[in-house]
């Protein structure tokens, strides 16, 4: 029986594999992860940020480990966009599930030229835009809190992208997530991901200073997967539910059971991000994991749990 679950799903028109998917950031530009683990068995890949400049990014100490989690404050540092293109996509275009390149800028130009210079790229499948990093003073998250910005720029570069999956990435740090949402839908939004890190410090009792040179970072991991779930289920029930646009989920997933309940919250896809540091191989885990789960609950396709929490 196991084998005959259908354990593939349709996102934003893209069939994939399996609803797994690794979170930008955290698993490299492409085959970083190829010694840990088969990474054509995942749905998607999704690359860290690039911008059209290389930026260096943030000061260190930039990582920081928490109860439950981790703080970043990586600052977008990328190649930049043309070594980008001379150096990673030719693995990029070896890999047999769909790769999405995170985009992120300072300015709306930057994102669509970013967009103009990848969109004829034939081993690309879209992009994941990144308005939600609370990790640099420019672009990011200032994008992801105005509803008026984020349909600008989500309209902008979905002009720039031609017939590439634009996807946007929202930040948890509004006061209606639904709101930020809805405008990156009406902005041309084919998907969304949520959730981006919440800002936050760790202090060194000793030293009496942020720990961290950029004084915050985003939090991830564990900690943040019930935000994010309620997120993702209100997200889903205001917005998406419905429509064809698809919710690719992520904060905190560890195992199947967390995909799970991403999955019934109302996303048809989930992406693992902080979990990859602890146990690189752990998306294809999960990928087993949610098989053996519709296994067990008589599910024939996991598509019919999207969205079916009661």
């Amino acid at each position: 029986m196991e084998n005959q679950i259908d354990i593939s799903v349709e996102f934003a028109g893209l069939k994939t594999a399996n609803p797994v998917w690794t979170a930008s950031g955290t698993c490299g530009y492409a085959d970083e992860l190829g010694d840990f683990m088969d990474v054509s068995k995942l749905g998607g890949f999704i690359t860290k940020s690039v911008t059209i400049k290389p930026r260096q990014g943030n000061p260190t100490p930039r990582i920081v480990e928490t109860d439950s989690g981790m703080l970043n404050a990586i600052g977008l540092a990328n190649i930049g966009v043309d070594e980008f293109i001379a150096e990673k996509l030719p693995a990029i275009e070896k890999m047999s599930c769909a790769v999405f390149v995170n985009i992120a800028g300072e300015t709306i130009e930057d994102y669509v030229a970013v967009a103009q210079q990848l969109c004829e790229q034939t081993a690309i499948a879209g992009f994941e835009l990144n308005i939600s990093c609370p990790n640099v003073k420019q672009g990011g998250i200032t994008f992801g809190i105005e509803p008026t910005l984020v349909k600008e720029i989500t309209s902008a570069v979905k002009s720039a992208c031609g017939s590439k999956i634009l996807m946007v990435k929202l930040t948890p740090s509004v006061t209606d997530i639904a709101v930020t949402a809805k405008a990156a839908v009406e902005g041309g939004a084919d998907a969304l991901s949520l959730i981006n890190t919440f800002t936050a410090m760790v202090i060194d009792i000793e030293t009496r200073k942020p720990v961290l040179a950029n004084r915050t970072g985003g939090l991830s991991g564990p900690a943040i997967k019930p935000i994010a779930v309620y997120m993702v289920n209100k997200v889903f029930n205001e917005v998406t539910k419905g429509t064809q646009v698809p919710i690719l989920g992520m904060g905190g997933i560890r195992t199947a059971s967390d995909a799970i309940e991403f999955i019934l919250a109302g996303a048809t896809a989930i992406a693992v991000g902080t979990s990859n540091f602890v146990e690189p191989n752990c998306a294809v885990k999960i990928i087993d994991g949610i098989r053996k789960y519709c296994d067990s609950h008589g599910v024939a396709a996991v598509r019919d749990l999207i969205g079916k929490a009661e």
